[in-house]
């Protein structure tokens, strides 16, 4: 074999080589958790966390082998009002107890635009399985030359399966989350 076949012979295995999952750094500055509940039936209250870490890894050509584990911190529950926030603290998530909440994915099924992330919510002392409805909402390079992909996704949860007792009312007990995480390649 000559030179020119072995180059091209070399090039195409290379090519045609399948991709590798990348590792992303979840961007906090980027991502959020919001969250809404019905307030004693009579309306919702919304509300954040603010400080959230983590990473994940991303093929969008093998996009059922991706990958995300993140870390909450409950004490930076926002809902833009200091006297529930301090209530949400004490009272609802026990941060003194249970100073984090995770999630740490066990598969994915879908395709690169859509699926259903489905891993293990870990909250006040309680670990529990949950599937969330995600959605791509963009990839590509950013201005400063970082590679960055971001996604969202929604779920309903019963607080009360995590053992987060107060009452608002029989409407009180399903919180809607909505997760948006971008993240930046490493």
């Amino acid at each position: 074999m000559n030179l020119q076949k072995f180059a091209l012979t070399l090039a195409l295995t290379f090519l045609a080589a399948p991709a590798w999952s990348a590792d992303y750094k979840i961007d906090p500055g980027h991502s959020f958790i919001t969250f809404r509940i019905v307030h004693l039936g009579f309306g919702w209250t919304y509300g954040r966390f603010n400080a959230l870490s983590g990473s994940f890894s991303y093929d969008s050509s093998n996009p059922e082998a991706s990958k995300i584990s993140v870390n909450i911190d409950p004490a930076s529950v926002d809902t833009n009002h200091a006297e529930r926030d301090k209530d949400l603290r004490e009272n609802w998530f026990q941060v003194d107890e249970f100073p984090q909440a995770s999630f740490a994915s066990s598969k994915y099924t879908g395709g690169d635009a859509e699926g259903v992330l489905e891993g293990t919510l870990t909250m006040h002392g309680v670990s529990k399985p949950i599937a969330i409805n995600v959605s791509k909402v963009g990839e590509g390079e950013d201005p400063w030359g970082n590679y960055r992909v971001g996604f969202i996704g929604t779920v309903a949860l019963n607080r009360t399966d995590w053992g987060v007792e107060p009452s608002l009312g029989p409407k009180g007990e399903s919180v809607e989350l909505e997760l948006s995480v971008e993240g930046i390649r490493q």
